[in-house]
């Protein structure tokens, strides 16, 4: 399909990762309007070329297909039924593609209330980070009806350098992002526990980076977060509060279904003590910082 030829995109959420994504949409010559609370995230879109909506009704009049990068199934049932009112405006035909992070049944709540409007519901969780939904590698896991799925290719091929379908039922894409996050956020904390221990021991942090990545304790998060701390910025492309949320929701379905989940609960644990020490808006390599201050250990310098 041409990108004259696709139908219009919408984006509702212009944060790090929704507004790459419209971004890498737009580069690829897709039709994308953007729609955001944020004021400045919505004039930063049209100063680069995409079109912007203030409300989602309005979206949903425009676009037949919408992208909903907002923070939970909260703020998802709020755009979408509540004061949003997409549902309504889309209408009979119209396709949800749900990215955010939220517990499978919630995702299939939301799935089974946009099918009595006559709306479909992708379930497409995603990874990967800002920087990668800026340059259209995106990757997607995503569960729904094959039809829609199908509809909607030529908007996942335009931001995605993968995509995994992992079934046809809304909800398997939301279990296996909760699967993915456990991992994520349990290797962030063991990373950053094994640098401060480095640093606690008088190595230098550099050097405990370089080894690492290059030997078998390495992980993606290693290499992408510690980074941050060598730099000594923590301006936050993920932040410490995302995770208290996502490994919540892993400890939340864990418990449901009565299986245990003892390390993920330590994660979750440290990433609390960072939040409640102040970091929860900085980058998630701040949970090292609840090493330094029960350690007093000395951090590479912030930078202000």
């Amino acid at each position: 399909m041409n990108a004259s030829e696709a139908e219009p995109v919408g984006i509702i959420g212009l944060g790090a990762i929704g507004g790459g994504v419209a971004r890498s949409m737009l580069a690829k010559g897709l039709d994308v309007t953007g729609c955001d609370i944020n004021a400045e995230a919505l004039n930063a879109f049209a100063a680069d070329g995409g079109k912007v909506l203030k409300t989602p009704q309005d979206l949903g009049r425009d676009c037949a297909i919408a992208f909903l990068f907002v923070v939970n199934a909260v703020q998802a049932r709020d755009v979408l039924f509540g004061a949003g009112k997409l549902a309504d405006a889309l209408g009979e035909g119209g396709i949800v593609v749900s990215c955010i992070t939220m517990a499978p049944d919630d995702a299939v709540r939301l799935g089974e209330d946009l099918a009595a409007h006559g709306i479909v519901m992708i379930d497409a969780p995603t990874s990967g980070g800002a920087a990668n939904a800026l340059a259209g590698r995106t990757k997607f896991m995503l569960s729904g009806p094959p039809e829609a799925v199908a509809r909607a290719e030529f908007a996942f091929d335009a931001a995605a350098e993968q995509i995994y379908n992992v079934g046809e039922t809304v909800g398997q894409g939301s279990t296996i992002k909760v699967v993915h996050q456990l991992l994520t956020g349990v290797h962030i904390t063991a990373a950053m526990e094994a640098v401060a221990l480095g640093i606690r021991l008088g190595l230098d942090p550099n050097r405990i980076y370089e080894v690492v990545k290059g030997c078998a304790g390495n992980s993606w998060m290693f290499e992408n977060r510690v980074p941050h701390v060598l730099d000594g910025d923590y301006t936050p492309l993920s932040a410490v509060e995302i995770f208290v949320k996502d490994l919540g929701l892993v400890l939340e379905t864990g418990k449901q279904a009565r299986f245990p989940l003892p390390v993920a609960a330590a994660a979750h644990q440290q990433f609390l003590a960072a939040a409640a020490a102040g970091y929860g808006r900085e980058d998630d390599a701040a949970v090292i910082k609840v090493y330094r201050d029960l350690a007093g250990l000395e951090l590479p310098a912030e930078k202000d």
